[in-house]
């Protein structure tokens, strides 16, 4: 698919999304990769514009340049920001207490402290992520898995086929599974960006994994 359709088709893709004001969102495309810039009233917003792009055939990567520029009722306080992240994250019970901080600066949330599985990362992340005066989250939260055998490409590759056929009609045949110690590689290729995300998700819920590279490409 050539970069002209891609970018009239995540360019309708975006006016479906009910939260977005399309018109403020540009869209550019070179081989595939998606540029989006513009400027939104809030973190959902952002968002919802990434997961609209990437639902789009042909999208092989999104480069997500969208500026969250706050209403002024939705500006607060560094301190106000924290003390209500500490407060969500007190509120999942999948993260162990007190395992996570939070620190804000100018309305950036920075989460730190160290999980044992990846979904807690992510689970931290999303807690927070939508509190109203977030304008962006980094997490470096590290993922420490407890002692565990090494991690067996085999145990992997079993994971991803089965997560993927339930996900979807995807071979799960073109994607090759590595390991060097506690890290998974993926490689090949898939039809969409989900279901590349969906072979991230796979290889992070084996046991002992503490980083996922993802080098799976989309077929165009």
């Amino acid at each position: 698919m050539d970069d002209l359709t891609i970018k009239k088709n995540v360019e309708e893709e975006l006016q479906y999304e009910p939260i977005l004001n399309a018109a403020a969102i540009g869209v550019a495309v070179k081989d595939g990769i998606v540029t989006l810039t513009g400027k939104v009233s809030n973190l959902a917003q952002k968002y919802a514009a990434a997961r609209a792009t990437t639902r789009v055939s042909g999208v092989r990567a999104v480069a997500n340049e969208i500026e969250v520029a706050l209403l002024p009722s939705d500006i607060r306080t560094d301190e106000d920001v924290a003390r209500s992240a500490v407060n969500a994250l007190t509120w999942i019970t999948s993260i162990p207490a007190d395992s996570v901080n939070a620190q804000v600066s100018d309305g950036w949330l920075t989460l730190e402290g160290t999980v044992e599985w990846y979904y807690q990362k992510d689970a931290a992340e999303r807690a927070v992520r939508y509190l109203r005066g977030v304008k962006g989250v980094i997490n470096k939260i590290v993922v420490t898995p407890p002692e565990s055998p090494p991690v067996s490409p085999d145990v992997v590759k079993r994971q991803i086929g089965e997560a993927l056929r339930r996900s979807a009609e995807l071979d799960a045949q073109r994607i090759t599974v590595e390991t060097r110690g506690s890290i998974v590689i993926l490689r090949g290729t898939v039809r969409s960006w989900v279901e590349r995300q969906e072979a991230e998700r796979a290889a992070w819920s084996a046991p002992g994994v503490t980083a996922v590279e993802n080098y799976i490409t989309i077929m165009v």
